[in-house]
């Protein structure tokens, strides 16, 4: 039964709300595109803005995840309080022209202010998508739902990594362009251009197509209205189920870590070890990541709606802590091998169950948290996820790499090391979370069922009154 036709139990079609789900997945599609394609081309900009590798990690990692972070929280404070759509299509628009600035970068700081662009814009899509999801689609749809946008992220890493390997063949005899009010440009600057401009295009769909749904699951207060929230309210939610989110967040972040590790640094892995071209690399890892990442996303979709149906209330969790223990091994040992095939076969499936918390992470939010709170608490997930996955994570690998070996070819090593402790740290943390997420659940259950019992003794003794 395919998604878009599938007809629900109470007999409603959700053609309209997969569309919806296509369409956020399409935005990001381009978000990975324009995030992802500056890894393939690491050589060429190191050598013509003169970078190291932390430098390099900055402008990847730091500069990216910072912006993405920090501004994720105001940005999703919007969006539980107003459209969503023109939100995210603003920031569609937003990172689309950032990703473009980078191509017009001639020094370190102007590229790392671009990258902070692209940061800032991207930080208004996820929050308000999983939101949006959530309404659109009752609980035991929603796993998948997410799953469905979250390949997403995979497609566009995948289709980064072919385009970048493209363009780069295309204009490996070309040194430099010269455009029309921005003067001579590298091959690399240009590729930046090619990918991030077309992304206005999907802004204006995304602004012109998405209804903003009704709002379900709403926050009451004791008398049954709904009440707003604000920050300090959803902090103090996060506070009451502290165990849950501590394991959640910690377990995710350092699951993120491994998966942010592998995205940024196995190109650079493969052209120094093997000997691969940008080319080669791109293709091949283009390859990888469409095969691998997108049947990982969609079977962690799948087994948390399995665990679900199977009475599991900790699905989330346990389908996270379940993908982190499988990648531990691979994730480690690929970067090991002398022998090309056997180092991709590896990689294969590292990349099938590094993917599995796109979906069940945020499954485990949207589920847990009132409805105003939910993009909030997604922001707070991304906040801690990539400043420890992408601001710390590939930032260490090139500490390693620089301080430590003293030598780029020794990439690999360093991938292992922060790989093997990432990935444990991660099943472990969520293997640990799974009995507190479901305390945190029958918590929220007895608190819903008070609250309905308050307002329908409010209306009760409004009739008696009436009656007298």
């Amino acid at each position: 039964m395919s998604a878009p036709t599938a007809r629900a139990a109470d007999g409603k079609r959700y053609s309209y709300e997969w569309y919806v789900v296509v369409i956020c997945m399409l935005a990001y599609v381009f978000s990975f595109v324009d995030r992802q394609v500056l890894v393939l081309m690491i050589e060429p900009i190191k050598r013509d803005l003169h970078l190291t590798d932390t430098q390099f990690s900055l402008l990847n990692g730091f500069a990216f995840s910072l912006f993405y972070a920090v501004m994720g929280l105001p940005v999703a404070y919007l969006a539980d309080r107003y459209a969503r759509p023109r939100i995210i299509a603003l920031g569609i628009a937003l990172w689309s022209v950032a990703t473009a600035a980078c191509g017009l970068s001639q020094q370190f700081v102007q590229m790392f202010v671009a990258r902070m662009g692209v940061g800032v814009g991207e930080a208004a899509l996820s929050p308000g998508a999983y939101s949006m999801l959530a309404d659109y689609f009752p609980k035991e749809k929603l796993g998948r739902a997410i799953a469905v946008y979250s390949l997403g992220s995979f497609i566009g890493g995948g289709v980064a990594f072919l385009i970048g390997g493209y363009v780069i063949a295309l204009l490996k005899h070309a040194s430099a362009f010269t455009l029309p009010l921005v003067g001579q440009v590298h091959a690399w600057q240009v590729t930046f251009l090619i990918v991030g401009l077309p992304g206005i295009l999907v802004a204006l769909l995304f602004a012109a197509t998405v209804r903003d749904p009704q709002r379900k699951g709403l926050a009451q207060d004791r008398s049954g209205a709904v009440r707003r929230v604000s920050m300090r309210d959803s902090l103090r939610f996060v506070g009451t189920h502290r165990a849950t989110f501590t394991c959640h967040y910690l377990g995710f972040s350092f699951y993120a870590m491994t998966l942010y590790c592998l995205l940024s640094w196995t190109p650079a892995f493969y052209m120094r070890h093997f000997g691969m071209t940008a080319v080669e690399a791109g293709y091949t890892l283009g390859i990888v990541l469409l095969v691998a990442n997108t049947a990982g996303v969609f079977c962690g979709g799948w087994l948390n709606d399995w665990l679900l149906r199977r009475g599991r209330s900790d699905a989330p969790m346990r389908a996270g802590a379940i993908g982190a223990a499988c990648m531990v091994i691979p994730a480690t040992l690929f970067t090991q091998l002398d022998s090309l095939p056997a180092s991709l076969a590896m990689l294969v499936v590292a990349m099938f169950f590094a993917s599995f918390p796109m979906p069940t992470s945020t499954a485990a939010m949207q589920t847990l948290a009132p409805n105003q709170m939910r993009a909030q608490i997604s922001a707070l997930f991304l906040l801690v996820s990539n400043l420890i996955a992408l601001g710390i994570g590939t930032t260490v690998v090139a500490l390693f790499t620089d301080r430590v070996f003293g030598a780029p070819a020794a990439v690999g090593h360093s991938m292992s090391i922060v790989n093997v402790v990432a990935a444990t740290l991660a099943a472990l943390l969520l293997a640990a979370g799974c009995r507190q997420y479901r305390r945190s659940l029958e918590r929220e259950r007895g608190h819903a069922a008070a609250s309905v019992n308050a307002a329908n003794a409010a209306v009760d003794g409004g009739n008696a009154v009436a009656a007298r």
